[in-house]
């Protein structure tokens, strides 16, 4: 549950610029947009292999899933901070040249996105890599003995670093980074232009 911050001491119709500042932040950063700023990367296909696994990297993992919608809780604290969690499915087989194993995993992938201001007017969503030690990685195999070759195969740290990997390049394309940074200078030029009055002609004609 996102954490309501304590509103503002200032005047009912006047607020210094300081305060100004912070409360354009708080209704400009909201989880939504945050979300916005990743959900580029949902509903994108996962699919890699054949990967050597295990011991002499004999074993081969073939692997296809989905990035599924992201989730976000703000932190407490500045700058404004929000913990997003992807989720990843996926249904991979490990292939030991005799045999096929299948498996499933539901990945949880962390996210720390934090929202910074910049001297030219622009809001820059910056996003934390993740570790492929923070995934948290539900396992399921197809019977004992899948799930005893998963573990000599040591699939659940592969599939975290594999993951991790992923989404982490997925988040780097030109049209998701574009989304991070948002340039307000434009935004209030835009604004403040469709406020002004236009004079007519017959104003302008009068003027002279």
């Amino acid at each position: 549950m996102v954490e309501q911050a304590e509103p503002l001491a200032s005047d009912t119709t006047r607020c210094t610029y300081e305060e100004f500042g912070a409360l354009f932040f708080r209704a400009a950063v909201t989880p939504e947009r945050i979300l916005g700023a990743v959900d580029g990367i949902a509903g994108e296909p996962i699919d890699f292999g054949p990967m050597g696994v295990g011991p002499g990297r004999i074993a081969q993992v073939t692997a296809k899933g989905q990035i599924g919608e992201a989730t976000a809780t703000q932190l407490p604290g500045t700058p404004i901070t929000y913990k997003l969690v992807i989720p990843v499915d996926l249904d991979f087989t490990i292939n030991l040249q005799v045999e096929k194993e299948r498996f499933h995993a539901s990945v949880e992938v962390p996210l720390i996105v934090t929202a910074h201001a910049t001297p030219d007017l622009r809001i820059v969503v910056d996003v934390t890599p993740p570790n492929p030690d923070e995934l948290k990685l539900d396992l399921a195999a197809d019977g004992l003995r899948a799930g005893l070759l998963g573990r000599i195969a040591n699939v659940d740290g592969e599939l975290r670093r594999f993951v991790a990997k992923y989404v982490a390049r997925e988040l780097e394309k030109p049209h998701i980074v574009a989304t991070r940074n948002i340039d307000v200078g434009v935004s209030i030029d835009v604004a403040w232009a469709g406020m002004a009055p236009r004079r007519s002609i017959e104003d302008v004609a009068s003027a002279r």
